[in-house]
């Protein structure tokens, strides 16, 4: 491999003549080998975006020559075309504040624009990656800024995917709406509900989660480009955060709006940890489901076996006809992972000092990771699971006829003791509950095909 000496601040550095990165990265990456995986491809975007974004904004006003302007702007969009995204090669979790990253960002765009130019890379006294690419800016408003926008193009996607998990639920529970079954408490038997009614419950709480993660995503909204280093907007022209952030809004085809406290985007990171709360809370819904599921459609002769699930390839490898629910298991893991990963967020968003958090890098890690599972599993759950699952009606039909539970249905006729009375004497000699208040005359037929009537079964349900 051949090489040529780039020099920075800290004195010359060889880097493979090749590379568009520069100084700063060829010696990030010795320091920052850490979990083997590169940027996140929407930090990429949005860092282009932002680099983009401000080239225009100086130019406009002036502080930025015109041909380095341009060439900038051509550089970024070749990385959001695709190209050069093999130049990123700062590990996600990297300095602190994300300075490497922003640094790897910059000289990049500065060596492809000094080849657009006409000049050779490395030329940085002709482009800077500091005075030209990162021109008011700071890794420490960029980075949170790249961070919103990153989280906010994850999330959309994630959202899209979330409503097709609702689709499906709602599907079964229209499907299912007319099927009575025990209910449960405490994981024991309890009056009959209907299984319509249990996904309708998921399609209720998901959809509350989804509104709460609308509503943080709001918060995200509100960036801090143009507070540079402390949020004083030092070395940044006037009019810039306004003119930036309006072409980054432009470009990323979000609604971003200036920060109304620039200090604050750059010290607090609570919108960040507000969404990882918001996508925890989800998680914590989406495990109950899946858990549900595997509960329902366990047996198939030792278990509930209240649904059947679809098989989705060999459940054993030593067992031959195993279906297990290996997706709805799947998706718990998931759920574990995003709550760990919110627990992270959270020690990271408590750990700033003064005018700066600098645990960005690690925290954005684990809200991409969060999104990136939920966007890419959800719709194969709901594709691949639940818009197979079928109500084993037999099933269903048999635990119903035979729970002693229906006893509390007579409490208003025949009082609570009389009724536990009953609910014993059923479970200790196999007989039914009509069958054992017939016998003595407790009720009459008529009366007890009345109390345990679907309409009454179900009440205010119906």
């Amino acid at each position: 491999m051949s090489f040529r000496i780039d020099k920075d601040s800290l004195g010359e550095v060889k880097v493979p003549s090749n590379a568009y990165y520069g100084p700063f990265t060829a010696r990030a990456i010795n320091q920052y080998k850490v979990t083997g995986q590169k940027a996140h491809i929407n930090l990429i975007r949005a860092y282009a975006m932002i680099k983009r974004s401000a080239a225009l904004a100086n130019k406009e006003l002036k502080v930025l020559d015109n041909d380095k302007a341009q060439a900038i702007i051509k550089a970024c969009d070749e990385i959001l075309a695709g190209k050069l995204l093999d130049e990123f090669v700062v590990e996600a979790i990297n300095s602190g504040a994300g300075t490497a990253f922003n640094m790897n960002t910059n000289e990049v765009i500065a060596n492809r624009a000094l080849e657009i130019l006409g000049k050779s890379k490395g030329d940085y006294e002709f482009m800077s990656p500091n005075d030209d690419v990162n021109m008011s800016q700071s890794s420490n408003d960029t980075f949170p800024t790249a961070m919103h926008v990153a989280i906010l193009l994850n999330m959309n996607e994630t959202l899209a995917s979330l409503d097709k998990l609702i689709v499906s639920l709602q599907k079964k529970a229209e499907k299912f709406a007319g099927l009575i079954k025990i209910g449960r408490t405490h994981l024991m038997d309890a009056i009959p509900v209907t299984l319509g009614a249990e996904f309708e419950q998921y399609v209720y709480s998901l959809n509350q989660a989804r509104a709460r993660l609308a509503q943080a995503m709001d918060g995200l909204g509100y960036v801090g480009l143009g507070g540079t280093a402390v949020g004083t907007g030092a070395n940044a022209p006037k009019g810039y955060a306004q003119l930036a952030i309006h072409y980054l809004s432009k470009i990323s085809g979000l609604d971003l709006k200036v920060s109304e406290n620039m200090f604050y985007s750059l010290q607090s990171k609570y919108d960040v940890a507000n969404c990882s709360s918001a996508l925890r809370n989800l998680a914590i819904d989406l495990n109950k489901i899946a858990n549900d599921i595997r509960l329902m459609a366990s047996g198939p002769t030792a278990g509930l076996a209240e649904i059947l699930i679809p098989a989705v390839h060999a459940g054993s490898s030593i067992m031959p006809g195993k279906v297990n629910p290996s997706l709805a298991e799947c998706l718990n893991m998931i759920c574990f992972n995003i709550i760990g990963n919110d627990v992270s967020v959270a020690m990271a968003a408590q750990a700033g000092q003064f005018e700066l958090n600098v645990m960005l890098p690690g925290m954005l890690k684990c809200v991409l990771d969060s999104t990136d599972m939920l966007k890419n599993f959800l719709p194969i759950f709901a594709a691949n699971l639940v818009d197979g699952i079928e109500a084993n009606k037999d099933r269903l039909a048999s635990y119903l006829e035979k729970s002693p539970v229906l006893v509390t249905l007579l409490n208003p006729y025949i009082g609570y003791l009389k009724a536990a009375e009953i609910y014993k004497e059923s479970l200790k000699t196999d007989k039914s509950i009509r069958e054992l208040v017939l016998s003595k005359g407790l009720m009459t037929e008529e009366q007890l095909d009345k109390v345990l009537s679907k309409e009454n079964i179900l009440g205010a349900a119906i």
